[in-house]
This record gives structure tokens, sequence and C-alpha cells, in this order.
């Protein structure tokens, strides 16, 4: 039977999910003899599963079998090597120089010889500067291989290719965002995020990045994903962006290595002049909400103390916001120029995947000069059937613009409600309906004023 090492020269395809789990395809030469072969092929991810590797030799496929495989990760290291080599003679030289040889019989706690005379030496591992092994043990690697037990008809070189999957590789998005300082447009720069933690070197990969959550990838997805990527065409743009499956795939338009315990960023959107809308919400009780059973409770919700006012963005991504693109989940980091020219953060939020032609809405932070008050004014029970709950809510405005506020208020006690009263500073108003339980109203503040919502919601409990 030949042994032999896989050979070092090979081409990676890398393919990275947002999940911690990435697609490795290697191609390398081996030279087979006729019969059996135990081949070891190093330079693995440390954290492979082994259940989804395929092995294949592109050159013989049909009469090239693989009859045994294994993943062998047990490292050479000094606590390793004391624990085989027990039973066994070493040498142990101590820190004041001296020489100790024998026969291991404990690495816990201690380091015990025994000379051939029976003595024993009971040595700290603090006292300990060298050990001296006579050889590696079997079992043990330098680096995690996979160990193949090939039978082969034909000899020679072989092109083989080896596919698998790893965690220990994940990737994300993240963005920079400028604003103009009218907050009306801006700018911005997508990044790739990529982190390897595998155990492993990529050197020159062909790097693919999927966008989208995978539930469960069989075997038989991975290998059409394989093919798939094998004949899509390059192009070229730094990043190619197109539709694989229910995801998005982004693939990189030049070699790219991926060292181990590495974050490595890569620029994959770029744009200027996106138009973007700046608003303010105000919600006095965020937290509360419907549960399927009635509350009668009239303190619940009623005075949660806000006074935040919300600041968000919102932009589209479509062709007329010169932005007709997919942006994968990830956090986006918001600039603004002060009057100096200078960009300052002023806020951070994270987006979901996002196809074309979506809105995307960004919170930003809190206003510091519109302040918002809820205050419930009456509550009122009506026999078993039902209750009546009013609140006034008031807007402040510190700022020396007129803005518009919009409130959004959760109808919690019950699954049967209707608005009976609703005004702005003393005039009727019309709410709008978000979902089943949930209302808006879009109020104008003066600069340097207030206004002031009220409304009253009749609850039935059957």
């Amino acid at each position: 039977m030949s042994k032999l090492q896989a050979a070092a020269d090979k081409s990676v395809e890398l393919t990275v999910y947002n999940q911690n789990l990435a697609l490795v395809r290697e191609s390398r030469v081996l030279n087979l003899k006729s019969g059996l072969n135990e081949i070891v092929y190093t330079d693995v991810s440390a954290q492979i599963d082994p259940t989804s590797v395929s092995f294949r030799s592109l050159t013989d496929p049909l009469n090239t079998v693989v009859l045994e495989q294994n993943f062998e990760f047990d490292i050479v290291g000094s606590d390793r090597l004391l624990q085989k080599y027990l039973d066994r003679e070493i040498a142990v030289q101590t820190q004041d120089s001296r020489v100790y040889t024998g026969t291991l019989l404990s690495a816990a706690g201690d380091v015990v010889l025994q000379a051939p005379d029976g003595t024993l030496n009971v040595l700290k591992f603090d006292q300990i500067r060298t050990y001296t092994f006579p050889a590696l043990p079997e079992g043990l690697r330098t680096r995690p291989s996979l160990v193949w037990l090939v039978n082969a008809e034909r000899a020679g070189d072989h092109d083989t290719e080896t596919t698998y999957l790893t965690r220990g590789l994940s990737w994300s998005a993240d963005y920079v965002m400028l604003l103009n300082q009218e907050s009306t447009g801006f700018d911005l720069n997508g990044w790739v995020t990529l982190e390897n933690r595998s155990g492993a070197n990529y050197t020159d990969a062909t790097l693919k990045l999927v966008a989208g959550d995978i539930n469960l990838v069989e075997q038989f997805m991975v290998e059409k994903m394989a093919e798939d990527m094998v004949m899509a065409a390059p192009a070229r743009a730094p990043v190619e962006q197109r539709q694989f499956f229910e995801y998005h795939l982004y693939q990189i338009q030049r070699p790219v290595t991926v060292k181990d315990q590495q974050t490595k960023q890569i620029e994959f959107v770029s744009r200027a002049g996106v138009p973007v809308t700046r608003f303010y919400v105000y919600e006095g009780a965020p937290g509360f909400r419907f549960w399927g059973s009635p509350i009668t409770d009239p303190a619940y919700g009623a005075q949660t103390g806000n006074t935040n006012v919300t600041v968000m963005l919102e932009f589209r991504t479509d062709a007329a916001s010169n932005l007709e693109t997919q942006l994968p989940a990830g956090r986006v980091r918001i600039y603004q120029e002060d009057v100096d020219g200078n960009p300052l953060l002023v806020g951070e939020d994270r987006i979901q995947h996002t196809p074309k032609d979506e809105t995307v809405r960004l919170t930003v932070g809190s206003a510091f000069d519109i302040k918002g008050e809820r205050v419930q004014t009456d509550y009122r029970v009506l026999g078993d059937s039902g209750a009546e709950e009013s609140y006034r809510i008031t807007l402040r405005n510190h700022k020396a613009e007129a803005v518009e506020v919009r409130v959004v208020e959760h109808m919690f006690r019950s699954g049967q409600w209707r608005i009976l009263r609703q005004t702005v500073d003393g005039r009727p108003v019309e709410h709008t309906k978000l979902d089943s339980q949930t209302v808006e109203w879009r109020v104008n503040v003066p600069a340097n004023g207030e206004t002031v919502l009220e409304y009253t919601v009749q609850y039935l409990w059957k």
C-alpha cells in the first residue's frame, strides 16, 4: 500500500454564509499508485464537518474509490506528547540544567519519572526547561488532516477535487452612511467584513459570499452550489452580485487570501447622492402590546414616563434613488458633516437582508430638542363589557424650525377597539391604522412651541 502526503499546490474556492458556515472546494494534483494508497490530506480546517467531505478524482472518477476516511485532529503539543509517552522513556532538563531520564509514570500535576534503577523523580512543571521525546508518536499530527484509504486503478498524477463544510468562517456587511448637512441625501459605502476562525489559511481563493439565512444544506444542494459556481461567468466589477437559489451571491472578482484568525474587509457597494427622508417618532408606550387576553387593569401602560422622540431615516433601494441594489444584513454607521466639514458619528442601526425596490428605515437616536409627554386623563369601566380610556399627548419643539412628529400608539387592552374622539389642539383629526393594534398621527409642531394630541378609545371585552 502506497502512503503519501497530499501536495501543497492547490486552488481553492471559498463560499461563506452569514451563519458561521463555509463551503470549501479545493483542487489538488495527487500522484497515486495502482492499488491501495493512504493519503494524508493536510491544511484543512480545524472545524471541518467530516460528514460533509466529498473527494473524487477528476482524472479517473469511476475507478478511483475512497474506501475509508478519518479526520485526525490530535495536534502535537506538550500536553498531548506527555499523554502519549506514559509508560515510555523520555528525558527532562530542569532549569538548573540537570537532565533526568526515565519512564514517564505521570504528568498530572507533576512529572513523575522512574529511573532505570527504580528511583522516582518528581518534578514540578515550573522546574522544567525542556522535554526530549525519541520520536513523534503514532496518531499525532502537526496540522488537522484528512486521511483517506483510496483504491486507484490508474497510476500517475490525478487531478482531484475535495469539497467540505466548515464552521469558523462567517461574514457580515458594514455600511458607512455620510449624510449631507440638510439630511436630505447621503453617500453610502458598503463593506464585506469576513471573519476566519476556522484554523486554516485560504491562499488566493476564489471568494463567494451568500446573503440569506439557510435552514438546512442538504448534500445535493452543496453539490449543486459547486456546479453553479464553476459555471458562473466572471465579471469586471470588483464584486459581482447575482441571484442564487432564494439568496443573493456576491463574488469577489480577484483572488483573495483569507488568513486564519483574520478579519478582512472588502468594499462591495458605493453610491453617492441617495435621497433620504428624516422624520421623528414619538412612541409613548413602546413596550405595551395586546397579548390575546383583555387587560382591565387601569394602570397598565398608563404612565410610562417615556419622553424621548426618536430620529429616523428612510430611503429606497431603487433606480430613482440611485441605489438599485441588494443590501445584505449588517450594521449601518451614520455620519454627518458639521459646519467645519468634519464628519461626526450621529447614530448606528442594523438592517436585515433587503432586496431591490424596498424601503429601509434606520433608527438614528433620540432628538435633543423635541420631547413628548403622555398622560392618561380618563379611564371609565363599561360594566363587564369593556372600558373607555383617554390620553393627552403633548409634543414640545425647542428647535428654531417647525417639525412633523409621527405619534404611534398601541391599542393594547383588547382585540376589539375603536377610537371615539381624536383632536390636535382641539381640532378633529384622523389617524392612520398601521396594523390591527397600532395607529399613527402625523402632528405638526411649531418652532419653539408645543402641540397637544388627545384621543379616546373604546375597548370591548367580548
